[in-house]
């Protein structure tokens, strides 16, 4: 049935680049921006794979992603390195992930309550961060020089454009999909979110496993939140996230807890909204349709795949609960 359905969504793939070719729309154009909008759902929603795995939820990926994206600007700056403004967002992202983590298992705290606390705190703290470190009311727009600049490969009169971080994700899909099935640690996160009182019995302490898998996810979505103020925007603003986290998040619950799943539809979401803004500026297209109905499509696939999928997912039997040791 998985094989079918794979098989299903290539042809219609290719089936509508053929047509966005025949009606004058580049394809490799939406490709390459498919990809760069592709790379922090998938950073965040790898991270928060591995999280859920172990029996955590956190659904303040967009805080983070926010967070990430505005911090990078400033570690940029204050290093005067782009690179070092990505490892400032990442490191952002694991603190709010390990103090996540700390509350969910020692202070047993509801999580998505206290995740939603995440996404609340940095749309207050954002805004008034910008003005107070910049002076600049919702926007930032950092020197050239500290930006990490995109990869141009020549394909014919076509330059097409990626970044390394692109790479990065698709490879940690597959490193944490090896890591989850084939490692004792994957094991461990596994029996975690499912049996923890097994792990725990053998030794293992889930408190730990869960924090380190909450400040992995942290850390994913900060750098997530980083490539997109340093790599793909080129600046911050404060609703940059745009609401990318919770997209992540339906990544995440679409996959069923698969990294590599997940960043099949992580790809998916971000080529909707390749389409979304292709769309917004050809001619013709761009006059026939409502820009703010363009601009909706990425949300709506998002619904739609929701809607499809997640009757159809198993999710960890301890995901979570706090683990109270006996």
């Amino acid at each position: 049935m998985i094989k079918k359905s794979l098989v299903i969504t290539i042809v219609v793939f290719v089936a509508f680049l053929f047509l966005l070719e025949y009606a004058g729309i580049s394809s490799l154009k939406i490709i390459d921006t498919a990809l760069l909008a592709m790379t922090p759902l998938a950073l965040a929603a790898i991270g928060e794979v591995i999280n859920e795995k172990a029996g955590v939820t956190n659904i303040g990926l967009d805080g983070i992603l926010l967070i990430g994206a505005t911090l990078g600007v400033y570690g940029a700056e204050l290093a005067g390195n782009g690179y070092i403004g990505l490892l400032f967002g990442a490191l952002a992202g694991a603190l709010i992930g390990f103090i996540h983590g700390v509350l969910s298992t020692y202070g047993r705290a509801d999580q998505v309550v206290a995740s939603m606390g995440i996404n609340i705190f940095a749309y207050g703290f954002v805004p008034y961060f910008l003005m107070a470190v910049w002076h600049m009311p919702g926007i930032r727009v950092p020197p050239k020089e500290v930006l990490v600049q995109l990869w141009n490969v020549p394909l014919g009169n076509f330059y097409f454009v990626f970044s390394e971080l692109t790479i990065l994700a698709l490879l940690l899909a597959f490193v944490f999909n090896w890591l989850l099935q084939k490692t004792a640690l994957g094991l461990w996160i596994r029996a975690a979110g499912e049996s923890p009182e097994a792990i725990d019995a053998a030794g293992i302490d889930v408190h730990r496993v869960r924090i380190l898998t909450a400040t992995i996810g942290g850390l994913l979505a900060g750098l997530g939140g980083a490539f997109m103020s340093l790599v793909w925007f080129k600046g911050v603003v404060k609703e940059i996230s745009a609401g990318r986290g919770f997209i992540a998040l339906a990544c995440v619950v679409a996959s069923g807890l698969d990294p590599i799943l997940a960043t099949g539809f992580a790809f998916l979401f971000g080529f909707s909204e390749a389409v979304a803004y292709t769309f917004a500026v050809t001619p013709g297209i761009k006059e026939a349709i409502p820009y703010y109905f363009v601009f909706m499509i990425p949300y709506i696939v998002t619904l739609v795949v929701v809607a499809v999928m997640i009757g159809k997912r198993r999710f960890p039997r301890a995901l979570g609960v706090p683990y109270k040791k006996e």
